[in-house]
């Protein structure tokens, strides 16, 4: 079952189950979380309570995905209060995004292995336990909160302070803490992480702060269970035709680590199990074009599709020309 949130200037906010060509609207419901939120407490059944609040509404699916309606896409899951919502993701899961990052630092190691590939390494020698043992730890990343998450047709900006934007084209998995600390799985959604590269580039230890800046998911929520092989293609669009596109590869079978060992190291802190948290965690990504030293320009569309996901989940790239400027700071003395 794949959900979809929209968003109408007259009629509000609603949730819709995809049924191709349309998209069947559900009664009462204007929010997954809350959706969500309200059955995880309640411990109803998922699949067969959104049957029942199924309308004989329907919307032409094509319309609304190309703007073409009145109807706006939304990320497929937020929440009323953006800090509710906590962005991060693990980096360094796929072998191409390891060896994009010794290229970036190799220089730095004299051709030595960098520590991000001795890191992806450690992944593959014990980043797949079995069952019941705990793996090796990946690397974790902090991505901001609600406000920064975003959804399909919005721009992905580059800030004054920023210096690039760049796609990375990946699964992200979509997590709920229910009233009594439970975590809760939902399931999948295509997201592009979209990262500053150039900032990363400089020096490894920038990484942090090269991670907080807008994402995108959608324009689905995918239930389902795991996520075992996923095949999908990433290009950027320039002036409407395909300017650069490759192949990616992502799942359990394409990653060092194992979804369980990745969902341990995430969720063994215990501020990462607040009742009432969202969690959208990216799994990291295969592939992207800042590895094959393209810098996105401004109105660029970054595409990310995989199969069985939905529809692509495109995002126009808005570089901010305003200049920077420092925050005035106030003393309460």
């Amino acid at each position: 079952m794949n959900l979809i949130q929209l968003q109408h200037e007259k009629f509000g906010r609603r949730v819709g189950v995809i049924e191709e060509p349309d998209i069947v609207l559900l009664a009462s419901v204007a929010s997954t979380y809350e959706l969500f939120l309200d059955l995880i407490n309640n411990k109803q059944d998922v699949g067969s309570t959104i049957e029942s609040l199924r309308t004989m509404e329907r919307l032409p699916y094509d319309a609304v995905y190309r703007s073409h309606d009145k109807w706006r896409i939304l990320p497929p899951i937020d929440t009323n209060d953006p800090m509710h919502c906590m962005l991060s993701g693990t980096g360094l899961t796929h072998r191409a995004s390891a060896e994009n990052r010794q290229k970036m630092h190799e220089s730095q190691k004299q051709d030595q292995l960098t520590d991000s590939m001795q890191m992806y390494l450690w992944g593959e020698e014990g980043g797949k336990p079995s069952p019941g043992k705990i793996g090796i730890q990946p690397e974790w990343f902090y991505k901001g909160n609600g406000f920064n998450l975003k959804g399909h047709g919005e721009p992905l900006v580059v800030p004054g302070y920023g210096d690039d934007g760049g796609e990375e084209p990946e699964i992200a998995g979509i997590y709920l803490i229910n009233n009594e600390g439970e975590i809760h799985r939902l399931g999948f959604t295509q997201a592009n992480e979209f990262s500053d590269h150039v900032m990363e580039k400089k020096n490894y230890l920038y990484l942090a702060p090269s991670k907080i800046r807008n994402c995108s998911i959608g324009p689905e929520l995918i239930l389902t269970e795991g996520f075992k092989s996923l095949k999908g293609t990433v290009r950027v669009i320039r002036n409407g035709k395909t300017f650069w596109e490759q192949e990616i590869h992502s799942g359990e079978e394409a990653m060092a680590h194992s979804l369980a060992n990745l969902e341990y190291h995430h969720f063994k802190y215990s501020q990462h199990r607040i009742p009432g948290q969202l969690h959208i965690h990216f799994f990291g990504a295969g592939a992207f074009s800042f590895g094959d030293n393209i810098r996105l320009e401004q109105r660029d569309e970054m595409f990310v599709s995989f199969q069985n996901m939905g529809r692509p989940l495109v995002n126009p790239l808005h570089i901010d020309s305003k200049k920077e400027t420092i925050p005035r700071i106030k003393t309460i003395y």
